[in-house]
């Protein structure tokens, strides 16, 4: 994961490492393959991901499925954590989405996500100093290729130190 953490910095300057970033993603998530979920944009603090408008991406009434959104949202809200988030001492997993739909996008969609670093310490790195794992809400927007948004995701990540974890039954 820290070879994430390297390729994220290096693809906020970089359109051949942002496709690079893009083309291990592809590989590395399969399940995001056939969707083309793409990085867009990278800052310092934000990363926008873009979804296109494409007969795999569809549902029964061609509007982009209500699914594809939810992935779309997991997708930036979980990058943007492992972009901050030293994955050698926490692990981040998905504790629960929860999705409400605005608006019918019959365009590509787009989603970004913003990590303030006085937040980050305030709300999660402080926090884990003193408890064993920490639950964010992270609050995302989906919007469609005019601007207008398509939905409100709210997923909600469970942040817990390596030491705590228990993989034994």
């Amino acid at each position: 994961m820290r070879k994430l953490q390297n390729q994220l910095q290096k693809a906020q300057s970089s359109a051949w490492h942002r496709w690079w970033l893009n083309f291990g993603l592809m590989r590395i998530v399969p399940f995001n393959a056939p969707h083309r979920i793409k990085i867009t944009e990278i800052t310092d603090e934000s990363i926008t991901v873009k979804a296109p408008y494409t007969r795999r991406n569809l549902n029964h009434i061609r509007g982009v499925h209500a699914c594809l959104l939810a992935t779309v949202c997991e997708y930036v809200t979980g990058l943007s954590l492992l972009a901050k988030i030293d994955p050698r001492e926490y692990r981040i997993i998905l504790k629960s989405i929860s999705m409400e739909y605005h608006y019918q996008a019959k365009t590509d969609v787009s989603a970004s996500f913003t990590i303030q670093p006085d937040w980050l310490n305030r709300e999660i790195l402080t926090p884990l100093k003193t408890t064993d794992k920490i639950f964010k809400e992270l609050v995302v927007d989906v919007v469609d290729a005019h601007q207008q948004k398509v939905c409100t995701g709210r997923m909600v990540w469970q942040i817990k130190s390596w030491k705590h974890v228990n993989t034994k039954l």
